[in-house]
């Protein structure tokens, strides 16, 4: 039985469909959906190509993680280092990973300033929560992070926190050189110390290094005996330098208490460390000054080692009775006045030439003005407006007058130098650059250099003398002004010693402060120069001979190759023998 419409042998025909209402919408969604799905594989797999290609060719160098490093600039110093005389690194600039943050981009910032603090040396949590919470889009956290810091953020994997090249200024050996160096904020700006004061040149100059004066070895040798003299004497503070007498240079320069000037927070809290006291502080320097005025009455002319100045009894003028610490209670020649440091005696010195010719004398030996120096922190000698009989008088022992002690540095060098007054310098370029002014004759520098080796030798400042080292020197202890401003307070002193050698043909000028030492017993009087002072000069040549080849010699009697033989020794008494 054949079906109907169906012939025997022929091929079935097609069917065709039509898809009405939810069954063809259903279908055209798919369609659609099918044709976006291919066009976003489509641009994935040209990005993803586009990627591999820029890996291929330029490599991968900054990975894509929730803290960023920017190597912008990186090693390339924008600030000169610093060098001291022989060539050795003060200061130099590395760079260093500064650690900033995008506020709007940082996710609970409560919690991540407490990991931070945890980190970060010095990180508080309420400035960095303040911070992270600002309205800012971009605060600094923290400049110069640690390697290990750096790693620790890091693996924080914190969003919006962001590193930074910058360039670090390192003091190479922390605060050994403190005042000397200063230091410069964020590389770009000097704020004390030759940091300041040679900012531009030390700016415009990036690969030229600056070298200083100072030799690193007589800076370790004289800060590690001035701190242990504070110690040991429980000073306030102190200042040690050493002057070549011969070119100006300074090869040390320190002043106690001082600071570290890699440790930021150190720098914004303690002021005191930061006062620069060898060259900003003004002091009145006590019998120190007593050099000035014998080489004033020496070189006037109107004095001579032969005479001799009434200190029976205490002088008194007006309301003011001077007295001698080490009383002898008769007539002293000048070596005398000089040797066992008699205020009377000094007094009526610089009396006798009058107060006109004693201020012209210090002026000219640069004790009353401002001084060219190479650092900013300089100060200017203080002394009376209206120089009276009793200024005069208080003068020559040094009270009534203020100097820093670079002041007295440079003017006791040109009394034993020759007598030519030289400006002293931290910059080894500038050293005997600067002609000098002749300010006494050379024949009273070899008097006053006599006068400084008997002070060692038989007065004063015997505890400052050195074995094999022809050394002189000259005490200075003097009363502060007291707090009240109302005179001086007798308890309160500051005590130096400045020693030179060899006196045959100086070479170094050791100048030592300590300021408000204590004596070992009370009333003992020993906390003036000669105790507390003289031993640390001592001690710094005993260091410093051998390290510069100076050889220790022989020591020949008094008077002897020093400057011809003209006193000699009559029991206690010193007296002239020929001139």
């Amino acid at each position: 039985m054949e079906s109907a419409g169906i012939g025997q042998g022929s091929s079935p025909k097609p069917v065709s469909l039509r898809l009405r209402g939810s069954q063809k919408s259903l279908l055209e969604i798919a369609r659609r959906r099918l044709v976006l799905g291919a066009a976003v594989l489509s641009l994935a797999f040209v990005g993803l190509s586009l990627r591999l290609t820029e890996v291929a060719l330029l490599g991968e160098t900054v990975p894509r993680k929730a803290v960023l490093i920017s190597a912008e600039g990186y090693g390339t110093p924008v600030r000169a280092s610093i060098l001291d005389w022989k060539g050795v690194l003060l200061a130099t600039s590395l760079p260093a990973q500064s650690l900033n943050a995008d506020p709007q981009h940082v996710r609970e910032p409560a919690v991540l300033a407490h990991r931070l603090a945890e980190i970060l040396d010095g990180g508080d949590p309420g400035v960095l929560q303040r911070k992270l919470q600002s309205k800012s889009r971009f605060v600094w956290l923290k400049r110069h992070l640690t390697p290990w810091e750096q790693t620790q953020v890091n693996l924080l994997g914190a969003p919006g926190l962001e590193f930074s090249v910058e360039h670090r200024r390192v003091y190479t050996h922390g605060s050994l050189l403190a005042h000397v160096l200063g230091y410069a904020k964020d590389e770009h700006k000097g704020l004390a110390g030759i940091e300041n004061a040679f900012d531009e040149d030390l700016l415009e100059n990036p690969g030229r290094p600056l070298a200083l004066s100072i030799d690193v070895r007589f800076q370790h040798i004289i800060h590690e005996e001035l701190s242990r003299a504070v110690v040991e004497h429980k000073a306030i503070g102190a200042v040690g330098i050493i002057l070549d007498i011969k070119t100006g240079g300074l090869r040390a320069m320190v002043s106690l208490p001082d600071f570290d000037p890699n440790n930021e927070i150190e720098l914004s809290t303690n002021a005191d460390a930061i006062f620069n006291r060898a060259s900003l502080g003004r002091y009145e320097m006590g019998s120190t000054f007593k050099a000035f005025t014998v080489a004033m009455a020496l070189d006037s002319g109107l004095v001579d080692l032969r005479d001799e100045f009434d200190a029976t009894k205490p002088l008194r003028l007006g309301k003011i009775v001077i007295r001698d610490f080490h009383a002898k209670s008769r007539w002293l020649s000048v070596p005398e006045v000089f040797v066992y440091s008699s205020n009377i005696g000094a007094a009526r010195m610089a009396l006798i030439l009058g107060g006109q010719r004693q201020k012209e004398f210090l002026r000219r030996m640069g004790l009353l003005d401002s001084m060219s120096f190479d650092l900013p922190e300089i100060s200017s000698p203080g002394y009376p407006q209206v120089w009276r009989e009793i200024n005069t008088a208080t003068i020559s022992y040094g009270h009534g007058i203020s100097v820093s002690p670079i002041h007295l540095a440079a003017g006791l060098a040109a009394l034993v130098n020759g007598g030519v007054w030289s400006p002293p310098t931290l910059i080894r370029d500038k050293e005997g650059l600067v002609k000098g002014r002749r300010v006494i004759t050379e024949a009273t520098s070899r008097a006053m250099r006599q006068l400084f080796r008997l002070a060692v030798t038989h007065g004063t400042g015997s505890r400052g003398g050195v074995d094999g080292y022809l050394v002189g020197g000259k005490t200075g202890t003097a009363n502060k002004v007291s707090k009240d401003k109302k005179g001086y307070d007798k308890t309160r002193v500051l005590s130096s010693f400045a020693g030179m050698f060899p006196m045959s043909e100086p070479q170094y000028l050791v100048l030592v402060l300590l300021d408000e030492p204590k004596g070992r017993s009370a009333g003992a009087g020993q906390n003036t120069g000669g105790w507390v002072a003289a031993p640390v000069v001592a001690n710094v040549i005993r260091r410093i001979g051998p390290v510069n080849g100076i050889a220790p010699m022989v020591d020949p009697a008094v008077g002897g190759s020093v400057a011809g033989t003209f006193v000699e020794l009559d029991g206690n008494e010193i007296r002239l023998a020929a001139y």
